[in-house]
C-alpha cells in the first residue's frame, strides 16, 4: 500500500510539472503574438501617417468623372494574382507655355505597374505628392481581363485592397466591371 501510495504522489508531481510546462510554452507565445501585433500596429500607422499628408479628397473635382482614362488619381485594376496600378506624374514643368498641348501630353506622365497586394501600402506611400490630384482617394475595379473562373478569387483581391486601404485611411471610389 505504501509503495502504490508513493508512485501516486511521483505520478502526481510529474503531471503537474508537466501542466506548469505547458502553461510557460503558452505564455511565452502569447508574448510573441502580442509583440508581433504590436510591430503590425505601429507600422500600419506609420503608414497612415504617411498618407495623412496627402489632402483628404474633394468629391465634387472627381464625381463626373465615368472613364478610367480620365481618373487623374491612382487607379486599381485588380486581377487574381496581382494589381496593376495606373498612375498620372505630376507635370514637373512649372511653365505655362505648352501645358496640355502635344509638347507636354498628360498620357506621357502615365505609368501603369503589377504590384502584389501586400506591397499595395507601400506603393501608395512611395507615389509623389502630385499624384493624388483629388486628394486621398483611390479607385478600384477588377480586371476586364480577368477569366471568368476566377472570379470568386478576383472578388476577395478587391475586398482585401478595399480593407488595405480602408485601414490606411484612403477614400475608395469602386468602379464597376465593364
Amino acid at each position: 500500500m505504501a509503495i502504490l501510495l508513493v508512485v501516486a504522489l511521483v505520478a502526481c508531481h510529474k503531471e503537474e510539472q508537466a501542466v506548469v510546462g505547458v502553461a510557460k510554452t503558452a505564455v511565452t507565445a502569447e508574448e510573441q503574438a502580442a509583440a508581433k501585433a504590436t510591430a503590425s500596429e505601429s507600422k500600419t500607422e506609420q503608414r497612415r501617417a504617411q498618407l495623412a499628408q496627402i489632402p483628404l479628397p474633394t468629391k465634387s473635382m472627381y464625381v463626373d468623372v465615368h472613364e478610367p482614362g480620365a481618373w487623374r488619381n491612382p487607379f486599381l485594376s485588380v486581377d487574381a494574382e496581382y494589381i496593376s496600378m495606373r498612375i498620372t506624374l505630376p507635370d514637373t514643368n512649372t511653365s505655362t507655355v505648352g501645358q496640355g498641348s502635344m509638347l507636354r501630353p498628360e498620357g506621357a506622365r502615365r505609368q501603369q505597374l503589377q504590384i502584389r497586394l501586400a506591397d499595395l501600402p507601400d506603393a501608395l506611400i512611395a507615389l509623389p505628392a502630385g499624384a493624388w490630384h483629388y486628394g486621398r482617394v483611390v479607385a478600384v475595379a477588377e480586371s476586364p481581363g480577368a477569366d471568368k473562373s476566377d472570379r470568386p478569387k478576383l472578388r476577395r483581391n478587391v475586398e482585401a485592397v478595399i480593407q488595405q486601404l480602408n485601414d490606411l485611411g484612403v477614400v475608395v471610389d469602386e468602379w464597376p466591371t465593364h
